[in-house]
């Protein structure tokens, strides 16, 4: 078997600082006389502090994303002959009485409950409660 140099040579401190790995390689050759090369000894550079830092800025990334947010009022089910007839001033009874507390989902999953409130003429949420978090890895 013939030995070849390493791909990365050792005294390349550039390539030795970012990190990368360095391999060796030789060949064998096959009963037709083929030189097949072969890998020996994979060194991976160790993971150190940097990898917690970009698994924290992963993490970052994830805070600006946007997910729906539902506030479910009530829901019901009609036939579609009924939902061909609604039209304007139509009125569509809910199973909730004025003032039970809303679901609040997330993604459209249930993450917590929450009452009605009105906000400068405009409608709000407030939160009263939250789902327990094994309620909510349960639903999943």
């Amino acid at each position: 078997m013939e030995e070849k140099p390493n791909i990365l040579p050792e005294d390349d401190a550039g390539a030795a600082a970012a990190g990368a790995a360095n391999v060796s390689v030789a060949t064998d050759e096959t009963p037709d006389g083929v030189s097949v090369p072969t890998a020996q000894g994979v060194e991976l550079p160790e993971l150190t502090g940097t990898a917690q830092a970009h698994s924290a800025r992963s993490m970052d990334l994830l805070l600006d994303v946007e997910l729906p947010v539902t506030v479910e009022l009530g829901h019901t089910e009609m036939p579609i002959k009924n939902i061909l007839e609604l039209g304007v001033g139509s009125v569509v009874r809910l199973e909730k009485v004025a003032g039970d507390p809303v679901d609040i989902r997330v993604n459209g999953k249930l993450v917590a409950r929450g009452e009605v409130v009105v906000v400068d003429e405009n409608f709000g949420v407030r939160i009263l409660g939250l789902i327990d978090p094994d309620q909510r890895l349960s639903a999943l």
